[in-house]
């Protein structure tokens, strides 16, 4: 697979709570030229990156980043002034917390109430998959696929792991038939990559792109 090819699948991320606008405007130059699929991006600088580069870049944002566990209203808040500020994605974590207390169903409803603040935007949920079970990941892929969100995505990045090839092709067996997969966290060689596009990631998210593929 090419270059060009690879950098299409690529959500070109920089979420280090230092990242400097002097970062951003980096990874947007970097983004446009190597042709990205986004930047994904703190939630503090959509708006710059809107004025700046208007439609030639779609921006990605996070809500609920990293933890997850912040009440759903202030998610769907977050949510909502992301879309005004020029979102075109958006990244959510799922509460974690309502996972371990089997809580399926309030985590599903979560994510269609965010879903339904996001509109027509792309809605990625993270289920952050190095905290769970199998049977929880599974419950996952039942939940986001119910709520009808178009991606489900391994891992914040933050985490104690990031993405593996057995919990993507586990998510491969389990999410339905319009689901996506995005991996994250860990992805720093050409060979990941390729991997996990083969497996059938749709989208990567990692800040490493341009020193892997150059």
């Amino acid at each position: 697979m090419d270059n060009a090819k690879l950098y299409s699948y690529v959500d070109h991320t920089a979420l280090k709570a230092v990242t400097s606008w002097e970062e951003i405007e980096k990874l947007c130059k970097e983004a446009l030229h190597y042709k990205t699929a986004s930047v994904c991006i703190p939630s503090c600088y959509v708006g710059r990156v809107k004025e700046a580069y208007g439609a030639c870049i779609r921006i990605c944002t996070v809500i609920g980043f990293p933890l997850g566990y912040a009440n759903t209203a202030s998610k769907i808040a977050e949510t909502k002034a992301a879309v005004h500020d020029g979102a075109d994605e958006i990244d959510m974590v799922i509460n974690i917390c309502d996972v371990k207390n089997g809580d399926y169903k309030k985590v599903e409803e979560e994510i269609i109430e965010i879903k339904r603040a996001a509109g027509d935007k792309l809605l990625k949920v993270i289920i952050e998959t190095c905290y769970l079970t199998d049977d929880e990941k599974i419950a996952m892929c039942h939940a986001v696929t119910n709520a009808g969100a178009e991606y489900i995505k391994t891992s914040t990045g933050f985490g104690t792991a990031g993405a593996t090839m057995e919990d993507v092709l586990l998510m491969k067996r389990h999410i339905g038939e319009n689901v996506k997969i995005k991996a994250a966290g860990g992805i720093r060689t050409r060979e990941d990559m390729e991997n996990y596009i083969q497996a059938g990631c749709e989208r990567l998210g990692t800040s490493s792109a341009v020193s892997i593929l150059g």
